[in-house]
């Protein structure tokens, strides 16, 4: 009796499971998405790229199908996001600080010594701090889906080892296309050079820069070590990387297609922190093993440094909007416990 109970009660419950499930499939249309980012395959990006697209196939049955584009082959972060505006391109990832010329909010991502763990730094982007600020995206054309990660940037030049302050002092560092990083190496004493991350190994080969700062993954993934001699430990600035679609391309979605891409974002950047962070510390090691001479920074030093960005960052904060640079400070302070 009771067998012949669960077989009527499995033989209700499959039909209505389908009419569930059916009419949420049956409104996903087959489309494909360009998907473009500046990393080359293998960067921890790039993994979380692929991760995104087997999701999203996953999760709309295989009817939206999203092809990758990694290594700049599509342009730069800013020609990228330009494209993404004009509905020309559907998606990309990138270090959320790029936004700042778009929604200036954005640049208080960028200041310096923020974050002391990735850890720390997911809280409050997940947060309503992060959330606050991909609210402010769509009048600018974009839309945000979630916040992955690239992590704390270190410093590499080609002259000589940095151990100290003064040595920063009047090399050309490339920095990203953004106001505080040129402004954060140029409060350290150096020639800030802003340039797209597709020209930087060409720059540094033909010593158009002396150095430039980015995670060790990156160091590693790009091969910057074959043209760069020395590395620092800086930790100067943790980068939140932005999930980003068209919003002209959104708006043309159905609920269902939103949810898809909305869910494999937020599901595929759990996996790529994690990616990530692994990948650090990895890549650091094969850094030295490359032989590139790796130094770390005193705690009296970084503090220095610390010292010397101040004014940069209370400069900075009128622009960003204090408002916006204190509710920072103020949700770091709780994620803290202080």
């Amino acid at each position: 009796m009771l067998n012949r109970l669960t077989k009527l009660a499995l033989g209700l419950a499959l039909p209505l499971a389908l009419l569930t499930a059916g009419p949420a499939l049956a409104e996903i249309r087959d489309q494909t998405i360009k998907f473009a980012s500046a990393n080359n395959k293998g960067h921890p990006q790039v993994t979380g790229m692929e991760k995104f697209a087997e999701l999203v196939n996953e999760k709309s049955g295989g009817k939206i199908a999203v092809k990758l584009f990694p290594g700049g082959t599509l342009g730069g972060d800013v020609q990228t996001v330009s494209a993404l505006q004009g509905g020309v391109i559907e998606m990309t990832v990138l270090n959320a600080g790029i936004l700042a010329s778009n929604v200036k909010e954005f640049g208080a991502v960028d200041l310096p010594f923020l974050f002391n763990s990735g850890e720390e730094a997911d809280k409050v982007m997940d947060g309503p701090f992060g959330t606050g600020l991909i609210e402010r995206l769509p009048d600018t054309g974009l839309v945000g889906l979630a916040y992955w990660e690239l992590g704390f940037r270190n410093l590499t030049n080609n002259r000589h080892p940095v151990t100290k302050l003064e040595d920063i002092k009047g090399l050309k560092i490339r920095t990203i296309q953004s106001p505080i990083p040129v402004e954060l190496f140029n409060s350290l004493g150096a020639n800030a050079v802003p340039l797209p991350y597709t020209e930087l190994y060409t720059a540094l080969e033909t010593g158009t820069v002396d150095g430039q700062e980015n995670p060790a993954a990156n160091i590693l993934n790009a091969k910057f070590y074959e043209v760069q001699k020395y590395m620092t430990l800086t930790r100067h600035q943790y980068n939140p990387q932005i999930v980003l679609i068209s919003k002209k391309f959104w708006d043309g979605l159905n609920d269902e297609e939103k949810a898809v891409l909305q869910q494999a974002a937020v599901e595929a950047r759990d996996f790529q922190r994690k990616v990530s962070r692994e990948q650090d510390a990895a890549a650091l090691e094969e850094i030295r093993k490359t032989g590139m001479e790796v130094s770390e920074l005193s705690p009296e030093e970084t503090q220095k440094l610390r010292d010397a960005v101040k004014p940069m960052i209370e400069k900075f904060s009128a622009d960003i909007g204090q408002e916006t640079v204190q509710s920072l400070f103020k949700e770091i302070g709780a994620v803290r416990g202080q």
